[in-house]
């Protein structure tokens, strides 16, 4: 069986939740038999064709990006070429370029959506997709939500429940790496230890503006693992606070994110708005034991980070109250232990990526009328 994964960035351009979520469904279902290809957009000069151990990626030139849309004219025609080869098509929404570049591709293949968000920003531009969105996902023959919690309070996805299901991103521990020593010594001499972590593409809606104005309320040491948009804005802000317990570690390898989630004392995920649909950060941090923070923001965030289970749970936009949070697992270590160690025992019996291959190998092959 072949699918073709469909979205407007990839590794190694991008590092980010979506990319990571693509990464491992294509390691999850390849144990089923399912050969995988990423088709993407990329800041390169032509078609390039970069063979991953998950998958082939081909990459397009990326030509312009209004409103964060990527958009390219070569894309047009790599689409069909790739949806050719597909049995099954697998589109990451939002990103409005894609339902264009079906709809006039001419292409007629199962077509599988995972709606990791709703457009929350661009209202306006939202109101002239519209149209478009709904002759896409009139195309499309199923809709997944990354949690039931997104599946009940998206307006968008009850107007077509009868094509939804729910399954949760996830993570195989497996195609995860304990960091080599060498990396490990040097981010402990740069960053100590017992720090509060966050990892993540640095964007409006991630809340790290609240993250500051904790981090200066509390005093506690934080990691910043990422770049993004909102980066010399962040810096800014932490310069005006006299923040000197803030670092901003810019853009990590694997080896030296995994490094961090070894050394930090809690991950803290502070994202404020809807458009953070579920945060594979938090699993990541499930993944190496570590109790987590994150916002009430009616989303999968809350979903993977159980309140008083795997983690604390605050108010969106309350600094104070992610102070406190982060105090409490400060001067709780044995608490903070506890909740990173049934962090990893949820990350293993809901969010597998043995669990996330069954599923979505089972969706393709109902969608190509075979027995699952």
């Amino acid at each position: 069986m072949k699918v073709l994964q469909f979205f407007r960035t990839y590794f190694p351009t991008s590092q980010g939740g979506i990319e990571e979520s693509i990464r491992q469904i294509c390691l999850a279902t390849a144990s089923h038999g399912v050969e995988q290809r990423v088709l993407t957009l990329a800041p390169v000069a032509g078609v390039q064709i970069l063979e991953r151990p998950e998958a082939r990626v081909i990459q397009v030139p990326l030509q312009w990006e209004p409103a964060s849309c990527s958009m390219g004219l070569a894309t047009f025609r790599a689409y069909r070429e790739q949806a050719q080869w597909a049995d099954v098509i697998h589109v990451h929404h939002p990103w409005p370029f894609a339902d264009l570049v079906h709809l006039l591709s001419g292409i007629h293949k199962p077509v599988v959506l995972t709606y990791h968000s709703d457009i929350l920003r661009q209202r306006h531009l939202e109101r002239l997709y519209a149209p478009l969105r709904r002759r896409f996902l009139a195309r499309v023959d199923r809709l997944i939500a990354t949690s039931p919690d997104y599946l009940r309070t998206s307006p968008l996805l009850q107007r077509h429940a009868d094509k939804c299901e729910v399954i949760p991103l996830g993570l195989e521990p497996d195609t995860y790496s304990e960091p080599q020593a060498q990396t490990l010594k040097t981010a402990r001499q740069q960053y100590g230890e017992g720090f509060f972590l966050f990892v993540g593409v640095l964007r409006y809606y991630k809340g790290l503006h609240v993250l500051l104005e904790a981090a200066a309320l509390c005093g506690l040491p934080v990691v910043i693992a990422g770049a993004g948009p909102e980066q010399a804005r962040l810096q800014a802000q932490a310069a005006r606070l006299g923040l000197t317990n803030v670092v901003f570690a810019g853009f990590v390898s694997e080896d030296e994110k995994a490094a961090l989630f070894s050394l930090c004392r809690a991950v803290v995920f502070p994202s404020c708005l809807r458009t953070e649909a579920f945060g594979v950060t938090l699993l990541e941090g499930q993944l190496y034991s570590r109790a987590l923070i994150c916002c009430d923001i009616g989303t999968g965030t809350s979903y993977v980070n159980q309140h008083e289970v795997t983690g604390l749970v605050v108010a969106p936009e309350d600094a104070a109250g992610l102070a406190a949070a982060m105090l409490r697992l400060q001067v709780e270590p044995e608490l903070a232990e506890r909740m990173g160690q049934a962090g990893r025992r949820r990350l293993l019996e809901v969010f597998s990526g043995e669990q996330v291959g069954r599923a979505y190998t089972r969706v393709y092959r109902e969608l190509l009328g075979e027995q699952a």
